[in-house]
């Protein structure tokens, strides 16, 4: 959508480092930042959005809603909110979500309580892929309608509900299908009550806590959050804080590269996204969060890392929901420490931008690294000592970023030369990836 093609050559392992970095804003919270200023009153104003394409993006399509979005600087923005229900488009207008599973869900969920939208709705090739079955069903609840029916991958003509009515809902492993009920929540008729057994990513409710009259959240044995439909949302302002998601290929490279040390400032630390962390602490990985603060109902802290002799890692299915992004680069950590790991709980991966499971078994496999699924579990057989300078990696054009990142680290610790294509899909969600690899001192070569 608005990239321009390349691959990445790397053939060289990379040498100790000692080095403090900053890693690019969450895409998370920028993504809901600009999706809840638009539907708040007054203007909204975001200050260190990423600015990636999956957020671009979503500055489009609420651009071709209606919202009125200005740029002040460099990843400041002002949003002129228009309130709830009163996006509004011509029939047929095209949303492009591109790469972004979260602007999909998150702008669907908007749309599906706001009147009189009719529109055609579709991502890259990659998103196209991605079934959105659970959300077209959710959507259904409030009243919606996704044509043609029995078609659950985009494209899809999107028709919105005129008398949308609050639902229950017991929300599962996916922050993004939470967050597309409680957005459409906020402009149904009546309250919606969401009973969430399992924390899953809660930056939709932070984002919108301040709206007492709109949100209520109740901690117990389950957290309860009760939506009063039709309510005024107050405007935002918010500073985003760094992506512990972007952070953790950072980390794993420090910690398995020797005599290496890495500080990353300002980190965003929901306790809800740092399941990648405490997994890896738990396995010996020597990892300190410092300098902690709160800020916009965020935990941002610096990020401590040092190199470590890691035991194999043991990933019951409870922390894939605190850690569904890094899963990719845990493989590579598990292929490079010596013994077996196991992960349980993972067959969502498989609808990610590309098969994660599948996609990095083919990539462990090309540099002799074993593995095995079923029934929900990976088990890798870790070996350190696999003479990988003979190997050789290489990556398909699969549109899957977390895929390129992981091989790339993977090709810096092993010195296996890898060809990774595509590259480019590493902007959606990191732009500033290869500028901080080479900062670290990185070997790589860009070629069309």
């Amino acid at each position: 959508m608005f990239r321009k093609s390349f691959s990445v050559k790397i053939n060289k392992k990379i040498n100790p480092f000692k080095k403090r970095i900053q890693v690019d804003s969450d895409k998370s919270i920028s993504i809901r930042s600009f999706l809840i200023g638009a539907i708040s009153e007054n203007i909204s104003v975001n200050k260190n959005v990423l600015e990636s394409e999956d957020v671009i993006s979503t500055i489009e399509c609420l651009k071709k809603l209606g919202v009125k979005i200005k740029k002040k600087s460099s990843k400041s923005y002002l949003i002129y909110g228009r309130g709830l229900g009163s996006l509004n488009a011509k029939k047929n207008t095209q949303l492009n979500f591109g790469n972004s599973g979260t602007l999909a869900r998150l702008l669907i969920g908007i749309l599906s309580a706001t009147p009189r939208i009719d529109v055609k709705v579709s991502g890259d090739h990659s998103l196209n892929k991605r079934s959105m079955k659970k959300l077209i069903e959710l959507m259904n609840e409030f009243g919606a309608t996704f044509l043609p029916k029995q078609k659950y991958n985009f494209p899809l003509r999107f028709i919105s509900s005129d008398v949308p009515i609050g639902i229950n809902y017991e929300a599962g492993v996916s922050a993004q299908l939470k967050s597309a009920v409680i957005l459409a929540a906020l402009n149904s008729n009546g309250n919606t009550e969401i009973i969430e057994r399992q924390k899953s990513r809660d930056h939709t409710e932070n984002l919108l806590i301040h709206n007492s009259n709109a949100i209520k959240v109740k901690n117990f044995k389950k957290k309860v959050i009760t939506i009063f439909g039709k309510r005024h949302l107050k405007p935002l302002s918010i500073n985003v804080p760094g992506d512990p998601s972007s952070a953790a290929f950072f980390t794993a490279l420090t910690l398995l590269n020797k005599k290496s040390f890495l500080n990353i400032k300002n980190v965003g630390l929901n306790p809800t996204r740092i399941g990648f962390y405490k997994l890896l602490k738990k396995q010996g990985a020597l990892i300190k969060f410092k300098n902690l603060k709160k800020q916009n109902s965020e935990i941002i802290g610096d990020i401590e890392v040092k190199s470590s002799k890691l035991r194999p890692i043991r990933a019951s299915k409870e922390y894939y929901v605190n850690s569904t992004d890094e899963y990719p680069i845990l493989f590579v950590i598990a292929a490079l420490t010596k013994g077996i790991s196991v992960f349980k709980g993972i067959s969502d991966l498989a609808n990610k931008e590309s098969n994660r499971i599948k996609e990095m078994q083919i990539i462990l496999s090309q540099i002799g690294i074993k593995s095995f699924f079923l029934k929900n579990e990976l088990r890798i057989y870790g070996d350190n000592e696999i003479e990988f300078l003979k190997k050789k990696i290489k990556i398909p054009n699969l549109g899957d970023h977390r895929i390129c990142m992981s091989a790339f680290i993977l090709s810096l610790l092993t010195g296996a030369t890898a060809i990774i294509k595509n590259f480019e899909t590493v902007n959606t969600s990191s732009p500033s990836f290869l500028k901080i690899m080479k900062s670290l001192g990185a070997k790589f070569e860009k070629q069309k």
